[in-house]
């Protein structure tokens, strides 16, 4: 069976928060399995073949929710992390697997260890826009209480295409923190300082040359997509900070570097830049230089 919760015919998953965006991506992944799925939402979405949706808060689920849940041998939390804290599980079966799908871990690690007894519980980070899909992609994963059930959902996982990592969860946030809070909070300082620098767009996307065309397109992705998850991944990770504040220094190290006027200085910059990707400069050459031939390729202008 090609699917993560086959393994017995009566199975049957509820996802929580499935009219958001990783709450799609699980619900379409299920779907196409053909895994019969309930989606629990705030926000009701139309039913998709196969799929029952209901309207109701997990922090205060009403009998129509509890009975779902009662049933269910996979709840999946595609929620953010202040409703999954509050998440009021209380109507799940001891033996059926839970699955939270936070962009930070530590916190919600500690709180399934206090909580009433329940069974297996594993956190997943898809690290991609959930509408890239998960082919070929990298899943972060932490697993919180470990068991059969959840051996087995990472096994779907990766049947689904996606490559998985297993972390425990202070390392998943110190790596979140590196890749994707740095990552962000480096791409709107790129946006806000152009915008204050206030030159014609026009003019800027006739000349933009690739790694200036690459900055703007991630720009636009992110700038497009919710902000309820980008403030997650700034706001909910212990370590965000600690990178906001690397990228300050850097900055001014650049800045600094350059005011003295020393090349040599600079130089030793870049170098010490490079170090960074851990001998993996040339493999990184190349993918830069297939982005910039797909942007080269896109451009209208260009």
């Amino acid at each position: 069976m090609n699917s993560v919760t086959r393994s017995r015919s009566h199975d049957s998953v509820v996802v929580v928060g499935g009219s958001g965006a990783v709450g799609r991506l699980m619900v379409d992944l299920l779907l196409a399995d053909g895994v019969p799925v309930t989606v629990v939402d705030v926000h009701a979405g139309p039913e998709l073949d196969g799929s029952t949706v209901i309207a109701g808060d997990i922090t205060a689920p009403a009998e129509p929710v509890e009975s779902v849940l009662r049933e269910a041998t996979t709840v999946i939390l595609a929620v953010p992390e202040s409703v999954a804290l509050r998440a009021d599980l209380s109507a799940v079966r001891a033996d059926a697997l839970l699955v939270e799908t936070l962009s930070v871990k530590s916190g919600f690690s500690h709180h399934v260890q206090g909580a009433r007894p329940i069974g297996a519980t594993l956190g997943i980070n898809p690290m991609f826009a959930p509408s890239l899909g998960m082919a070929g992609r990298p899943v972060a994963a932490v697993v919180h209480r470990p068991g059969p059930p959840v051996d087995a959902f990472l096994d779907g996982i990766s049947r689904w295409g996606a490559r998985v990592v297993l972390l425990d969860a202070a390392r998943h946030d110190r790596l979140a923190a590196a890749t994707q809070a740095l990552t962000h909070a480096s791409v709107l300082a790129f946006g806000l300082a152009l915008a204050e620098l206030d030159l014609p767009f026009v003019d800027i996307d006739a000349v933009a040359p690739p790694p200036h065309a690459s900055m703007l397109a991630i720009l636009a992705r992110i700038t497009g997509g919710e902000p309820e998850v980008y403030w997650d991944v700034q706001a909910g990770n212990p370590h965000a900070a600690e990178a906001r504040a690397a990228l300050h220094r850097a900055t001014q190290t650049v800045s600094e570097t350059v005011d003295s006027g020393d090349e040599a200085d600079f130089a030793a910059l870049l170098a010490q830049a490079e170090a960074a990707l851990g001998g993996n400069g040339d493999r990184y050459r190349a993918v830069c230089a297939e982005m910039f031939g797909i942007v080269r390729g896109s451009s209208g202008n260009r």
